[in-house]
């Protein structure tokens, strides 16, 4: 069945944990009852996509925690080996191998996600499309000040192979085949989504009723904390690094962020970061950060980028017409925008947000 006015194909950036973790009790000796196990949070850290990954379980059962934790943490080791654009094992390296040459049978786990990634791009008009890695590097996201972009000729030519429409699927064989050589598919765009959706749904599973799991900033939180308040997720402030401009209690949400000023360079002062737009091969421009709001962290991490992609006028657009799906962007200029319906904290001194774009952003 639908959810939230989506197909049924979906089941489917600083962050600050809110306080209130409970000290357990001491209890006297023998004289008084012991007292139940009190619920605390349990958290672990590791390097995983390429990326900060920290999972946090709430529970009173220690034994319990830890175990839900690992489970969480192989589950995403699991789909970075299935699905790693780096590791040459995995199916997603050998669908590229064979670009050009014949279809590749895969799990019906990778098909699967694949499936979805396409069925994004479709609604998104390609702003989100898997085959970007099909592109030419000719940019250097180093931080530093470049006399020029490449020459337009350049950039042309380095989107030739990108394309979502090419991508063959075989349903009854589950086969992805890329028909050009040269052609890449690269999931990044997703699978930090994917790995937290699937690791929360097993420490659920395994009894875990509250936590939260940021794949570097791909939150999904779930639940309550120890004392039973809502999670609460900042928002980080593109100008000043490491500080927050936005703040939500949310649970059961996904809040997971896109941003361009960690990887850019810039050019005459204007920034152009890593996000590449598949239909031009420039640098997306207009957002310095985009934050989805929405209950599944996998369709959250794919937007993000779609809506970086479209800009604040279009990426609103698209927003607003999906039911139960929210948003807040930050522009080039600093202005903060929302998405219908959307509540956000402005953290002191912030600008309030706007609740509309009155007018495109500058050239």
């Amino acid at each position: 069945m639908p959810i939230f006015g989506l197909p049924a194909w979906w089941r489917k950036s600083g962050i600050l944990l809110g306080a209130g973790l409970l000290a357990l009790s001491a209890g006297s000796a023998a004289a008084q009852p012991v007292a139940p196990a009190r619920a605390r949070t349990y958290t672990r850290e590791a390097h995983l996509m390429g990326s900060h990954f920290t999972f946090t379980a709430v529970s009173a059962d220690d034994s319990l925690a830890w175990r839900a934790v690992r489970a969480g943490l192989r589950e995403t080791q699991r789909i970075d080996r299935l699905c790693s654009y780096w590791d040459s094992t995995s199916q997603v390296v050998k669908i590229n191998r064979m670009a050009g040459i014949r279809p590749v049978v895969v799990d019906q786990e990778v098909y699967d996600l694949i499936q979805r990634t396409l069925r994004i791009s479709a609604l998104s008009g390609g702003a989100f499309d898997i085959t970007f890695a099909s592109g030419d590097k000719i940019y250097q996201f180093d931080r530093q000040e470049h006399a020029s972009l490449p020459d337009s000729a350049v950039v042309r030519r380095s989107v030739k192979r990108i394309g979502w429409q090419k991508v063959k699927l075989d349903p009854a064989t589950h086969s992805v085949f890329l028909p050009e050589k040269g052609m890449r598919l690269n999931l990044a765009g997703i699978l930090q989504g994917y790995g937290v959706r699937r690791a929360q749904e097993l420490m659920k599973k395994m009894g875990i009723t509250g936590g939260l799991i940021n794949g570097s900033g791909d939150v999904y939180c779930w639940g309550h904390q120890p004392d039973g308040s809502a999670w609460r997720i900042a928002i980080g402030d593109p100008a000043r690094p490491h500080t927050v401009s936005s703040w939500l209690t949310v649970s059961d949400l996904a809040v997971v962020t896109a941003g361009n000023y960690e990887q850019f360079f810039t050019v005459k002062g204007r920034y152009y970061g890593h996000i590449i737009n598949p239909h031009t091969g420039y640098p997306a421009t207009g957002l310095r950060s985009v934050t989805i709001i929405c209950p599944d962290v996998e369709l959250a991490d794919a937007l993000d980028d779609a809506v970086f992609v479209l800009g604040p006028v279009e990426g609103l657009a698209l927003i607003n017409r999906l039911k139960g799906i929210n948003c807040t962007l930050i522009t080039d200029e600093g202005q903060t925008l929302v998405s219908r319906g959307m509540q956000l904290n402005p953290y002191h001194s912030a600008a309030p947000a706007a609740a509309n774009v009155p007018h495109p952003p500058k050239p």
